[in-house]
């Protein structure tokens, strides 16, 4: 299967990833301009942007932005400098290279912000018609079912009821007992504190649902108050990861013999030595410990 091809069956499943392009390599290097591979929030990578030594730094780097979000321009070169960033430039040393450097594109890409709308009201069908313009992944479950906490996928981003009174109480149980980022209630002033006082969960759940739902910008209209609710939605910054695959920011060792960075991961190259797992950039640095460890033990 072809790099591009598994983007599309990546994004289609929801599955965030770093795609990484190199855009220009300066001999000797294996690697080639228009060369392609995939990060994986496991640390997993598919495709080829050069040796073990550049995958490691790509695998770093790469699973550093899939926590932010962010792209950027990954400079490798074989000389031994500590770490550089700029604007929209990381650079790296990495000695372990055979020699020349690499310029590789590191693009993030996060799946869209999951949002169940529940509803069928004037306001329901603005809330997925104005989502969708604004890029999120809208989708309206039937009304009637309120669908159980361990049904509700891992990665909603927002449950939003707009349904006047039809299943509101079960289905904002189930949104806030998931944990739901971003709960939030069509409702005026008055009916939404009446069902909150109804719910049957703790005071601190009860204050995570925001109703009446959306910014006060004087909205009167099932468009307006729909981009009210986006407006909150957008302000309280909500992302979360894909489903069963959090995104944290990777945890990190240092190679004892390069000293280079290198990401903790199951892919990783590593050794046990005393009980201890040590990591690596490449294998040349595996064998090099491997031979005499107590030459680079702390």
């Amino acid at each position: 299967m072809s790099v591009l091809t598994r983007v599309d069956a990546l994004r289609s499943g929801r599955t965030p990833f770093v795609l990484a392009t190199v855009v220009r390599a300066e001999r000797p290097t294996s690697a080639k301009p228009g060369d392609r591979a995939l990060v994986l929030p496991d640390g997993s990578m598919e495709g080829f942007v050069g040796g073990t030594c550049a995958e490691s730094t790509v695998r770093l780097q790469g699973l550093r932005l899939l926590a932010t979000g962010e792209s950027t321009l990954l400079r490798i070169t074989p000389t031994a400098v500590s770490e550089t960033v700029a604007e929209g430039l990381v650079t790296v040393g990495n000695p372990c290279l055979s020699g020349g450097s690499l310029d590789i594109f590191l693009e993030a890409m996060l799946p869209p912000m999951l949002v169940h709308v529940h509803g069928d009201a004037p306001v329901a069908r603005a809330l997925v018609e104005i989502g969708r313009a604004l890029g999120h992944d809208v989708r309206r479950p039937v009304l009637g079912d309120p669908a159980p906490d361990d049904a509700l996928p891992d990665d909603l981003g927002a449950l939003i009821v707009a349904s006047h009174g039809r299943d509101e109480e079960p289905v904002l149980v189930a949104a806030l007992r998931a944990g739901v980022p971003y709960v939030g209630l069509v409702a005026s002033r008055r009916r939404g504190q009446a069902v909150l006082a109804s719910l049957e969960v703790s005071e601190s759940e009860r204050a995570r649902v925001h109703t009446p739902a959306g910014l006060d910008i004087g909205a009167r209209t099932p468009p307006e108050v729909a981009l009210s609710v986006y407006a909150e939605l957008i302000s309280s910054r909500v992302w979360v990861p894909a489903p069963g695959e959090p995104v944290v920011l990777a945890a990190e060792a240092v190679d004892p013999v390069c000293g280079m960075t290198v990401a903790v991961s199951e892919t990783a190259l590593s050794l046990v030595d005393e009980g201890v797992t040590v990591y690596f950039c490449g294998p040349g640095c595996r064998a090099a410990y491997a031979d005499a460890p107590e030459r680079y033990r702390p």
